[in-house]
């Protein structure tokens, strides 16, 4: 089959469209004939080294498609089965044996593009409103990277539960876009200090929550942007690793929170997998979830896609199709 293979750490360029065997499920697994296939940020931190895995490997922790065989001990899914899966690693291929408890049934009417921006990205913004902080009716929260694929969808669920969103964007492109997903306040960071435009619009108390995906130079700025514990949820660093610091700083600043959480702790059992998923689906199929996906490309050209992404040039989602 082919498949993207990284031999060494580095930029982009690193991504070669090779030909390799085809993977054979073990017991527990099942063989799955890719349609769609996501790129996440965790895939650059992946082929940069930034989270190391072991040389060679296959990047990609997201995909949709169709069960081709299953070996012994699956009875979650079976031969035909239309799936998704999220925090695998090997998606950047034709094939891929997954576990059969980390797939998900993708209802009819979905098609494999949609499957595939809902899993990673849908549940990562499903986990930050509901499990993360819960948002509530009349908070105020302030989501980076708002016209990003996570962006998008957490202005959307944050909106569905009544919260006031305030959203920030590098252009005017990505503001319409942020303001079209029901965002009450965008702010184009390249202009407007979004710290100073937060403390204005709330009166001076801040935000309750920052959903940051950004990192390194933002979270200064997002701690400042906080009400009197209020949390920052540091949940990427497209920009880079955030520097330590005094603990110190979340008294000083409110007696703040700040969490680090990841995809993988939230869906750690396969109920809150089901969980998550479901919801995520069901909102999508009664249309109280829109998806951007902003480009598709083909599988061989997975480096001009981390391209784009890094450089964010990209809005919604990002896929790679075998």
């Amino acid at each position: 089959m082919k498949a993207i293979r990284v031999e060494e750490y580095g930029g982009p360029e690193v991504l070669a469209y090779t030909d390799v065997e085809r993977p054979q499920p073990k017991a527990g697994e099942a063989l799955v004939r890719h349609e769609a296939v996501g790129v996440n940020f965790i895939d650059v931190y992946h082929r940069t080294g930034l989270y190391p895995l072991p040389l060679p490997f296959t990047p990609g922790s997201e995909a949709a498609g169709v069960v081709e065989a299953v070996e012994d001990g699956v009875t979650d899914v079976k031969v035909g089965d239309r799936v998704a899966y999220a925090m695998g690693l090997g998606a950047y291929a034709e094939y891929a044996a997954v576990p059969a408890a980390r797939l998900v049934r993708v209802p009819s009417g979905v098609d494999a593009q949609t499957a595939t921006a809902a899993m990673l990205q849908g549940m990562t913004a499903h986990y930050l409103v509901t499990s993360t902080y819960p948002l509530k009716e009349g908070e105020a929260a302030l989501v980076h990277a708002a016209a990003g694929g996570v962006g998008l969808l957490l202005i959307q669920l944050a909106k569905r539960i009544g919260a006031r969103v305030f959203g920030t964007v590098s252009n005017e492109a990505k503001a319409q876009l942020a303001r079209e997903a029901g965002a009450d306040e965008v702010i184009i960071y390249t202009e407007q200090d979004f710290q100073q435009e937060v403390r204005r619009a709330t009166g001076g108390r801040g935000v309750e929550v920052v959903y940051d995906s950004v990192g390194q130079t933002t979270y200064m700025q997002s701690l400042d942007s906080l009400a009197p514990r209020g949390m920052l949820a540091l949940f990427g660093q497209s920009s880079g690793k955030v520097p330590p610091f005094d603990a110190g700083l979340l008294a000083q600043k409110g007696s703040l929170f700040l969490t680090r959480p990841t995809l993988a702790h939230y869906t750690a059992t396969r109920e809150e997998l089901l969980w998550r998923a479901g919801e995520v689906f069901d909102w999508l199929g009664a249309g109280e979830l829109k998806l951007r996906i902003g480009s598709t490309f083909p599988l061989s050209e997975a480096a001009e896609a981390h391209r784009q992404l890094e450089g964010r040039a990209t809005t919604g989602k990002v896929l790679l199709m075998p």
